[in-house]
């Protein structure tokens, strides 16, 4: 089993008096990771998978003491998929409030739902971590960055979840596939506002069809046949489902900046490759360019999540053309990468961003990329 680097960040938080709230993609190894965590406290902890009706119905009655029976004396309960207990934050905060030395740890698959039910209820009392797919930066730590290398292709196109990246080739599309047709849609599809899956689905494959351009809203809803405000709804839903993340573009007012326009990332590259159904080698691929900016970001992403930096991120594009594929803002220095799988590919740096913003730019290929990873550079 590969250590996930939020098992640290998650133990730094346990016993700080506030209930914490794991978020996270259906198996992207939130019950591992939890289970995991449990066996630190041999018998002092107690798993509950709150999707069993049993566990429900224990559950859904804000009583203390009917609570406190139910739960024991353990010092660390997981409840798992909690956004299936009835009136969740109202539970959630009579656990907090009534037994306080008791640390819950609870899962969700998706923020819109869990945190709809514990937004009021549970204000000032949560601590959030989001996991995501495996991140490169974990199996390294397992393995070392030859390893990564070698498996560099099969990531391009299969993906980085967890239980993907252990199987051979036949089996992890197999599984793919399972999980872009089913396990990926289905918090979304019981929610209220969900009103046309093959609408919903028409958008995510769109969307996978268009990794790495730029796109709006208006755009979108013309392709599909449906208002804007709908697509901007369904976006929204997969972002909280941690299906897609959007990346705005820069701008500071600058003339011929494009400030409207938005690229859609997904978090995991075999889902995306599921979706259009291609899982073809790189040699026979058109995408690879989109492919490798996509694995790049996802990863600077992750590590930057599971290393707490917090910052703003962009890409760079102006009306004729010039460009930079991604840009992060921190503490008022800009720094911009482009992101090239070829080392062949050159660095040609826009002489306006570099000037107008002071900002440092480097390329990111194949013999660099670990640092980008370790955000070295």
């Amino acid at each position: 089993m590969i250590t996930r680097l939020l098992k640290k960040n998650i133990n730094q938080s346990l016993f700080k008096g506030k209930t914490i709230v794991l978020y996270g993609a259906r198996q992207v190894g939130k019950t591992t990771l939890v289970q995991d965590i449990l066996r630190d406290f041999k018998g002092e902890g107690r798993y509950l998978n709150c999707e069993i009706l049993s566990v429900e119905e224990n559950l859904k009655d804000p009583e203390p003491d009917k609570l406190k029976a139910f739960l024991g004396s353990y010092k660390l309960i997981v409840l798992d998929e909690a956004q299936n207990i009835p009136n969740t934050g109202k539970i959630l905060k009579v656990i907090s409030d009534t037994l306080v030395d008791l640390q819950i740890i609870a899962t969700g698959s998706s923020s819109f739902d869990l945190a709809s039910k514990t937004a009021e209820p549970m204000t000032g009392r949560i601590i959030q971590h989001i996991l995501f797919p495996l991140s490169v930066l974990e199996i390294k730590e397992e393995e070392d960055w030859f390893s990564v290398d070698a498996s560099l292709e099969k990531v391009l196109r299969l993906g980085m979840y967890p239980e993907i990246y252990t199987l051979p080739e036949d089996d992890a599309v197999s599984t793919l596939h399972e999980l872009a047709s089913s396990y990926l849609f289905k918090d979304l599809l019981k929610f209220d506002g969900i009103k046309k899956s093959s609408l919903l689905k028409n958008l995510v494959v769109s969307l996978a069809l268009q990794l790495g351009n730029e796109v709006t809203y208006n755009e979108l809803a013309v392709k599909l046949g449906v208002n804007s405000l709908t697509v901007q709804k369904y976006i929204d839903l997969l972002e909280q489902s941690f299906v897609i993340f959007k990346i705005n573009s820069f701008s500071r007012n600058i003339r011929k900046e494009l400030s409207k326009a938005f690229k859609i990332y997904f978090y995991d590259n075999g889902i995306r490759n599921a979706l259009i159904n291609n899982f073809n080698t790189l040699s026979m691929r058109n995408d690879v360019g989109a492919l490798w900016e996509n694995f790049c970001i996802a990863e600077r992403m992750k590590s930057n999540a599971y290393l707490n930096k917090k910052l703003n991120i962009y890409f760079w594009r102006t009306y004729d053309q010039k460009e930079i594929d991604y840009v992060e803002e921190s503490s008022g220095k800009i720094t911009g990468y482009e992101l090239k799988y070829s080392q062949k590919q050159k660095l040609k740096v826009p002489k306006g961003f570099k000037e107008e913003y002071n900002a440092e730019i480097y390329k990111i290929d194949k013999n660099n990329f670990w640092k980008f990873a370790e955000l070295a550079i």
